[in-house]
C-alpha cells in the first residue's frame, strides 16, 4: 500500500508540476486547474492561475466566488485533470510502476474527502489515481 504522496511518490500529488488544461486555459499543475475550476469568474480563475506555487493556488482557491454546482462537478473535474496529468509519458510510466498497490493520500491536514487521516477517509484522489492507472494499462 502506498499511503502517502511524498518522497518517491510525490509525483502522485496534485502539486506535481505538469501542465493541464481547463476550459482552454493552461495551468501549471492539477492543483492550479482544480482550484480555478471552483469559480466561473474569469478574473478569479486568472488570480488562481497566476499563483507561483500549487500551495498558493490552493490558498487562492479558498477566496474565489464558488460556482453553485461545485459539489456536483468537482469529482469529474478532478478525474479530467488527473487523466491529463498522466498523458505525460514519464508520469504515466511512474504511475504504472506502482503496480497494483492501493493508493491513498494519507495526510495530517484532516482531509478525509480526497485522502485519509490515520487510514480513515473517502480517499477520492487515491481512487481516481487507481482508476486512471487502470485506464492507461
Amino acid at each position: 500500500m502506498i499511503d502517502s504522496f511524498r518522497g518517491e511518490y510525490r509525483f502522485l500529488s496534485n502539486f506535481w508540476p505538469v501542465e493541464v488544461v481547463f476550459d482552454d486555459v493552461v495551468y501549471a499543475s492539477v492543483e492550479h486547474g482544480y482550484q480555478a475550476a471552483k469559480t466561473l469568474s474569469p478574473m478569479h480563475r486568472a488570480y488562481v492561475r497566476q499563483a507561483e506555487t500549487p500551495g498558493e493556488a490552493k490558498r487562492r482557491g479558498r477566496k474565489v466566488a464558488m460556482r453553485q454546482d461545485w459539489e456536483q462537478v468537482k469529482l469529474v473535474v478532478m478525474l479530467d485533470l488527473v487523466r491529463q496529468k498522466f498523458k505525460d509519458p514519464v508520469l504515466r510510466e511512474m504511475l504504472l510502476a506502482t503496480g497494483n498497490e492501493h493508493l491513498a493520500e494519507g495526510n495530517n491536514w484532516q482531509d478525509r474527502f480526497w485522502g485519509t487521516v490515520d487510514g480513515v477517509g473517502k480517499n477520492h484522489l487515491g481512487r481516481i489515481l487507481m482508476q486512471v492507472r487502470e485506464e492507461v494499462r
